[in-house]
C-alpha cells in the first residue's frame, strides 16, 4: 500500500477517466501513461467500469489503476476484486476508508472543510481529496496545512496544467485532472499523441514546481 501512495506522489499526478463508452478508455490510458501518468482512476459512472478496471489492472502492469466517484464500501470492495489498487471517493464516507484499508489498498476521500479534511486524516485516508478545489484555489490549501501540516492533500476539479504549479507550491502532494488532462477532441479523433503531450505537462509542471519550492 505505501509503494502504491508513494508511487502516485512521486509523479504527481492523477488522471480521472470519465467516458459515456468505455471502448477507448485503454487506449486513453496508454497515451497518458507514455506521457509520464502512472496514476488513471477509472470513475464508477463509467458504464462497465469493473471490467475496464480488471481489463487495464491485466494489461497495464507499469500502471497504478484505481477507482473513483466510490460512493460505498460495497462499490470499494468490488472495484478492489476486480484490480483497482486505491479508492478515491467525492464524498467522505468513513465505511469507505475502513473497507479499502481491510484490503490493504490506498485510500483518498474527499473532504472540503478543516473539519472533513482532519476527519477523513484520522479515519485512515493516506491522501485527502479536497473537492472541488476550485472554489478555495490553491491559497486554500496553503491555509489548511497551517494548522494540518500533518495531512496529505491532493486538488481536484478546477485542476488544470496552468494551476498545477500554485496547487503543488501551496502544499499539496499531488493533483487530480480529468476533462483538462482527456481533452474529449482528442479521444473522439483518437489524436493520442495530443493526450500523451497534455500529460506530458501536467507531470513536468508539478516537477517544476517542487524545483521552486
Amino acid at each position: 500500500m505505501a509503494s502504491t501512495v508513494d508511487r502516485i506522489i512521486d509523479c504527481g499526478v492523477v488522471a480521472v477517466l470519465r467516458a459515456d463508452n468505455p471502448s477507448q478508455l485503454m487506449d486513453v490510458s496508454k497515451a497518458l501513461r507514455e506521457g509520464g501518468v502512472v496514476a488513471i482512476e477509472v470513475t464508477m459512472t463509467v458504464p462497465g467500469a469493473l471490467k475496464v478496471i480488471e481489463e487495464a489492472s491485466a494489461k497495464m502492469e507499469d500502471t497504478i489503476i484505481g477507482v473513483g466517484s466510490v460512493l460505498d464500501p460495497e462499490t470499494a470492495r468490488a472495484a478492489i476484486l476486480s484490480g483497482a489498487e486505491y479508492v478515491v471517493s467525492p464524498i467522505l464516507n468513513t465505511a469507505v476508508i475502513e473497507m479499502s484499508k481491510r484490503y490493504g489498498k490506498a485510500v483518498m476521500p474527499a473532504g472540503f472543510t478543516p473539519t472533513e479534511i482532519l476527519t477523513a486524516w484520522q479515519a485512515g485516508a493516506d491522501v485527502v481529496k479536497v473537492f472541488p478545489a476550485g472554489v478555495g484555489g490553491p491559497s486554500y490549501f496553503k491555509d489548511i496545512l497551517g494548522p494540518l501540516p500533518q495531512v496529505k492533500l491532493m486538488p481536484t476539479g478546477g485542476v488544470d496544467a496552468k494551476t498545477t504549479p500554485e496547487f503543488i507550491k501551496n502544499g499539496a502532494v499531488a493533483v487530480g485532472a480529468g476533462s483538462a488532462m482527456v481533452d474529449k477532441t482528442a479521444v473522439d479523433n483518437k489524436d493520442w499523441a495530443s493526450l500523451t503531450a497534455t500529460a506530458k505537462s501536467f507531470v513536468d509542471a508539478v516537477a517544476q514546481a517542487r524545483a521552486e519550492k
